[in-house]
């Protein structure tokens, strides 16, 4: 789980400020205000650290098939007119379940980049840290391409005073992989170090790589699918294979993972509470390797494509909820779009209950009121501890972008929540009242 996230003139942000993440995150705003960017630091080096150069930096996308974004040049996500000539993101984590006995149980990683003469985006500082108590391991790029290797005690100790931590050697052999790992050189250098660097290396890329992704722009159904009897590795972005989860969660027998099996069970579970369908389940179209997606409501059973759009676009939601590994991390975009407003509501109550079962980290970007609203009533009913779930509202000026931390009090009363954003129910019963006098005054006159 991603338990902070910091950014440096990214994009619209000149310095977004030290933001904990919690199990459910919520992160709402104004259109264009620096929202998505928050979510696209994140991604961007997840496609980083699953790119297949191993000698990349940062990779800024252009592969349809399998980059997430692309981000374009380095200048289109240095922020306009920053003095510095470069932009950083930081961000630590916690992990709660290990396969092995000696895995790297929380760390931190930060990173600043700049633009090469040739145009190319390197990495100019890199700092981890397995523990806020551990040693702090460090990579500090140099004149004409060559790499200094430190080691320090201090995860603060100012990363341009050579006088208080020596490199202790500097070569171009000691460039960084993919953001995120020390070069097999700079291990060797570290001697008894090397595997704890190592480690925390693998740990970044284990959380980054379970990272899943969903975005606002969803695929629209099929009338059938064809499945090829195997499970799908990933959702996708517009949750293509989200069908292929369902099929291999309904037609593959592993007694061994029930939880891959109750996937189906639990989408058709959480489409019935949201009053979207009665049933969800999939039919062999003839003897063919095709299959139908059928839904039951009232009564009637309609294929996939033939029911409200709202359906098809949850879907894939929900999907992901039960689908992503344990104890890794989702990120949603809009998962309310056409949604009605109790199906909305209950999309809080859904992240709340998989945190809380599956251990799983929702960061989710929304405009909805309803979803936020049942937010704050599931705080209000102890649903949720306060610690667990995280608020911010996006705003911005001709500066840039600035995150407002909402706080919330026992009840799930937002303290400090910015005038009109979801518009003022009370003025609004206000001005009726108002208006439905005027006219009756004027009727009797």
């Amino acid at each position: 789980m991603f338990t902070s996230l910091h950014l440096k003139q990214f994009k619209s942000w000149t310095d977004t400020g030290p933001i904990t993440l919690a199990p459910v995150t919520l992160v709402l705003g104004t259109n264009s205000s620096g929202k998505s960017s928050l979510i696209q630091s994140l991604l961007l080096l997840k496609q980083t650290a699953e790119s297949s150069d191993r000698t990349i930096h940062l990779n800024l996308g252009g592969d349809a098939s399998t980059d997430l974004f692309n981000f374009g040049e380095f200048k289109s996500i240095h922020k306009r007119g920053a003095k510095d000539r470069h932009f950083s993101i930081s961000f630590s984590f916690e992990r709660t379940i290990t396969e092995r006995r000696n895995q790297v149980k929380s760390g931190r990683f930060d990173a600043s980049y700049i633009q090469t003469s040739v145009g190319s985006t390197q990495i100019k500082h890199l700092r981890l840290q397995d523990s806020e108590d551990g040693p702090c391991f460090r990579i500090k790029r140099g004149q004409r391409g060559a790499f200094s290797v430190f080691m320090d005690d201090d995860w603060d100790s100012d990363w341009d005073d050579e006088l208080v931590s020596f490199p202790l050697e500097t070569k171009r052999d000691y460039a960084p992989e993919r953001s995120i790992a020390f070069s097999r050189p700079a291990i060797k250098l570290l001697g008894d170090k090397g595997n704890q660097v190592e480690d925390i290396s693998l740990a970044i890329e284990s959380e980054l790589k379970t990272l899943t992704y969903l975005g606002p722009l969803r695929r629209q159904p099929e009338r059938d699918y064809v499945w090829n009897k195997a499970q799908p590795g990933k959702i996708g972005v517009d949750g293509r294979h989200a069908i292929d989860a369902l099929l291999a969660s309904a037609l593959l027998h592993r007694p061994k993972s029930p939880e891959y099996h109750r996937t189906l069970n639990s989408v058709s579970t959480w489409l019935e509470k949201m009053n979207l369908a009665d049933d969800l389940k999939v039919r062999q179209v003839g003897r063919s390797n095709r299959y139908e997606v059928v839904v039951d409501s009232e009564a009637v059973s309609a294929n996939l494509r033939d029911v409200g759009i709202g359906v098809s676009q949850v879907l894939p939601v929900l999907t992901v909820a039960f689908f992503a590994p344990l104890g890794s991390s989702v990120v949603l975009e809009e998962p309310e779009i056409h949604l009605h407003p109790l199906a909305q509501s209950l999309l809080a109550e859904l992240f709340v209950e998989v945190s809380r079962e599956r251990n799983i980290q929702f960061i989710v970007e929304t405009h909805s009121e309803h979803l936020f609203r049942r937010m704050q009533t599931l705080i209000a009913r102890q649903e949720i501890e306060r610690d667990r779930c995280a608020m911010y509202f996006v705003e911005r000026d001709k500066k840039g972008s600035h995150l407002r931390h909402l706080e919330l009090d026992d009840y799930g009363r937002v303290k400090n929540w910015p005038e009109k954003f979801f518009g003022d129910a009370l003025e609004e019963t206000a001005e009726q009242a108002r208006l439905m006098f005027e006219r009756r005054m004027e009727e009797i006159q």
